[in-house]
């Protein structure tokens, strides 16, 4: 587990080199500052495979796991957080369709993800509820062979460009969280509406709004997974994405990192580089073994996912920590730079913009933390070193 194998390496160095040279720092202000999604470069990184790398070959993945979508996740927000962030996003829930969805299902959906013909997107968050999953106003109800949707959803990603979206809805009211339904809703269905969110602090070419759905009638076959049990499968899929995120926060804060360390060893003051100074070589000291810390806990994860071993635990611990890390890390990228961080052309303002959604969104740090708490006396893996 120290070392990643040949081919993980091989795709790293892919990666790497790809948005090097096709992640231009003035397009990043650009569509930063105009709040607009990538689509060629998101194109060109499905077409290269990068973004399918965990979905299985049949529906035209690579197969190669968790910690595969991690190290192309990392990566590509290390060299840009920006645009980085867009393109990881650009498939978000079509997991949900992996893991709980039919055969016709995943063939319709999965193949268009991964040959970048599609957008998904994910509608769980409400307006009134927030982070509080297990209250819902957004309803589904059965008519015949056909359920009408009603309600809103809101921080949703890809809203205004996505062409489906995995969809959280009440099917029995009375039950609370034990009787909610996961659908699969098309942009072009008869009452659904979408709007764009503007003004966000960070990630901005990662388009956010809302989704409002008004007698919104779908077919029986649009149901996902299991009848009542959308609450738990929602679970079970943020136990996968929070992994991902973690890799987003490892990757945004590699990439401040990454410009601190340049700028302390070529910037002069009072005569000596800046690495010179022990207050900015212990900064830069305490950056890199947070971000290497932060790095194996995303990587243990998603290794132990890759193997069969989903644990709550796990991730919520990973992302707690790498979007904790990635914060901490962009600030001191800042302050090492003085007053040129504080300016676009340094692109670590942006990367600390961008790194403070990861502590935010799928699930809060708060969130997460009871997360851990609740399941670190049931993680097999935690109990060997923690609880023994």
């Amino acid at each position: 587990m120290f070392e990643l194998p040949e081919e993980l390496r091989l795709l790293k160095r892919a990666v790497r080199e790809w948005s090097l040279k096709k992640f231009d720092p003035n397009l990043a202000i650009e569509l930063d500052r105009r709040e607009e999604f990538p689509f060629e470069l998101w194109r060109e990184a499905n077409k290269l495979g990068f973004l399918n790398v965990r979905f299985p070959i049949k529906y035209g993945g690579q197969e190669m796991g968790l910690l595969a979508d991690a190290i192309v996740t990392e990566e590509l927000c290390r060299v840009d957080s920006t645009l980085g962030t867009a393109i990881v996003l650009g498939n978000f829930s079509s997991d949900c369709i992996l893991l709980f969805g039919t055969e016709e299902q995943k063939e319709k959906y999965l193949s268009k993800v991964t040959s970048g013909e599609w957008i998904s997107g994910g509608a769980y968050t409400e307006p009134a509820h927030g982070s509080d999953i297990t209250s819902l106003d957004t309803k589904a109800v059965k008519e015949g062979s056909y359920w009408i949707i009603n309600g809103s959803k809101t921080f949703i990603t890809n809203a205004p460009i996505a062409t489906f979206f995995v969809v959280l809805c009440q099917t029995d009211p009375e039950s609370k969280h034990r009787g909610q339904t996961m659908f699969i809703v098309e942009r072009e269905d008869p009452g659904v509406e979408t709007t764009v969110m503007h003004g966000k602090l960070g990630i901005r070419c990662s388009l956010t709004g809302e989704v409002s759905f008004s007698d919104c009638k779908i077919s029986e076959d649009r149901l996902l997974g299991k009848l009542n049990r959308g609450f738990y499968q929602f679970m079970e899929f943020l136990d996968k994405s929070r992994i991902q995120i973690a890799a987003q926060a490892v990757g945004i804060a590699q990439g401040a990192f990454d410009v601190a360390w340049k700028y302390a060893n070529e910037r002069t003051a009072f005569g000596q580089k800046l690495i010179d100074f022990q207050a900015i070589s212990h900064k830069l000291a305490e950056m890199a073994i947070k971000i290497d810390a932060a790095r194996l806990l995303t990587y243990r994860a998603a290794w132990y996912y890759d193997r069969g071993v989903v644990d709550p635990s796990l991730s919520s611990m990973a992302k707690a920590y790498a979007a904790r890390v990635a914060v901490e890390a962009t600030d001191y990228a800042i302050q090492i730079l003085g007053g040129y961080g504080y300016f676009a052309e340094y692109k670590v303002e942006r990367y600390h913009r961008d790194a403070k959604i990861t502590d935010i969104y799928e699930g809060t740090t708060e969130i997460n933390m009871n997360v851990l708490i609740n399941f670190l006396p049931k993680s097999s893996v935690l109990r060997t070193f923690m609880l023994s």
